[in-house]
């Protein structure tokens, strides 16, 4: 009796694993399956003159070594300066972030550039939406957008998000986003193939079905829109996906934009400690904004069946992680019939074939940027493999940890610009 119960929860897992496997494969797949949704995404191939202005957020904690950069990239894009207005966020124990961010303030306004300005709160959460939320009522333009301190943003992505809000009569569009230092460290390549994929492909499916979690920067809203909302949760850890999911809801419509051209260029975490507590922050987000129950009251089954499949995942994360060790363990000491056997390999197919995706995913992505891929690193890949899907499993698991804990503060990412030395690397090649 236990042995068939054993091989009843065998044939189970593995053909729900199947079947959640094949279907994140097609969503890795969507807009090069189908020309419509590569059509959709593609950006303007002619710009209209500027009529939009845009207030930029642009939250920081202990940034201190990349905000200078970051600002003098967004006061210098090719965008009237009277149409932009740009706010850098800080807690007030930040003195040296808003020393920096003061110091560059001072530079530009000594070359006539006077629309950069501090915004310091005094209260907690000490955390970016609360950050945003003490930020948005001092904004005074058309569209807000966020981007993150360490952004690197193509010069052009104001008059892409002009024309595509002009043409299109949209109020959020959610542009591209990338990490770039591929090569930093064992995970790095599976990590920035993470993002290729959910911003290339992945973000386009969730659009068109009016379901999307927002990816946390470059994306832009009516102003209107977000007082409309009340700003952002800021006791949320993922208050992006929230903010998305907040205007699914109302039946908003989002415009997504992917053009390997005008991404905002990011890095990868610097130490495996930094991921996991970035990756436990976005698990416990999710679990969050799953709880909080907003995707309850979007008008369709198939938008309210989809966002739940995405919040609910660092949990099926978190069981997979416990059920890989118990699989190797079963594939050692137990023998089972030649069906069990065969069904029990079905997950681990859809394993190879995503590998596949992901070895292409790096040579278009590498292509697109003007870097290159080796054998090598595809290598380096299919070690790191199983590795990675562990660390993933038990980040979801301290998320589900500290979510029974009530623990909600922040853990900071910190960021060191490695992205900025592999674009320099690019364009060296380029030039």
């Amino acid at each position: 009796m236990i042995v068939a119960i054993v091989y009843l929860v065998l044939i189970v897992v593995s053909i729900l694993l199947t079947v959640q496997s094949a279907h994140v494969l097609y969503l890795m797949l969507y807009t090069w399956d189908r020309a419509d949704a590569e059509r959709k995404a593609r950006a303007p191939d002619e710009f209209l003159p500027p009529q939009i202005s845009f207030s930029v957020l642009l939250p920081a904690r202990h940034e201190e070594d990349v905000i200078q950069s970051t600002i003098e990239r967004v006061v210098r894009a090719n965008y009237p300066a009277e149409l932009l207005e740009v706010f850098v966020i800080c807690s007030q124990d930040d003195d040296g972030t808003i020393k920096k961010a003061e110091e560059k303030i001072d530079d530009l306004k000594r070359k006539g550039l006077h629309n950069v300005r501090v915004v310091v709160f005094d209260d907690k959460p000490i955390n970016k939406p609360h950050g945003l939320n003490t930020a948005l009522p001092h904004t005074a333009n058309q569209v807000v957008t966020i981007f993150d301190a360490e952004d690197d943003i193509h010069p052009e992505i104001f008059s892409l998000v002009n024309t595509v809000m002009v043409q299109e009569k949209v109020k959020v569009v959610q542009a591209g986003v990338q990490l770039m230092n591929y090569e930093s460290n064992w995970y790095s390549t599976l990590n920035v193939l993470e993002y290729f994929f959910w911003f290339k492909s992945r973000l386009h499916y969730h659009a068109h079905y009016g379901s999307i979690p927002l990816g946390g920067n470059t994306v832009f809203f009516a102003r209107e829109l977000l007082l409309r909302l009340g700003g952002w949760d800021d006791r949320n850890l993922t208050e992006d996906a929230d903010m998305g999911l907040r205007i699914s809801a109302m039946g908003e419509r989002v415009r997504v934009v992917y053009d390997d051209r005008y991404v905002t260029k990011e890095e990868t975490p610097p130490t495996l400690g930094h991921f996991i507590r970035q990756r436990t922050r976005w698990s416990q987000g999710f679990m969050q904004t799953l709880k909080k129950g907003t995707w309850k009251k979007m008008p369709t089954r198939k938008q309210r069946w989809l966002a739940f499949y995405v919040l609910a995942f660092p949990r099926g994360q978190a069981l997979l992680g416990i059920y890989l060790p118990i699989s190797l363990g079963m594939i050692l000491i137990l023998k089972v019939p030649v069906l069990i056997a065969l069904c029990s390999y079905l997950p681990v197919l859809l394993l190879a074939a995503h590998f596949l995706v992901q070895a292409v995913g790096l040579y278009e992505f590498t292509g697109a940027h003007g870097l290159e891929a080796s054998p090598k690193a595809i290598v380096r890949m299919a070690i790191a493999w199983f590795p990675f899907q562990m660390v993933l499993a038990y980040a979801a698991l301290r998320a589900m940890r500290r979510e029974m804990l009530g623990r909600h503060d922040w853990e900071k990412t910190q960021h060191v610009g490695a992205h900025r030395a592999t674009t320099e690397e690019a364009e060296s090649r380029v030039g």
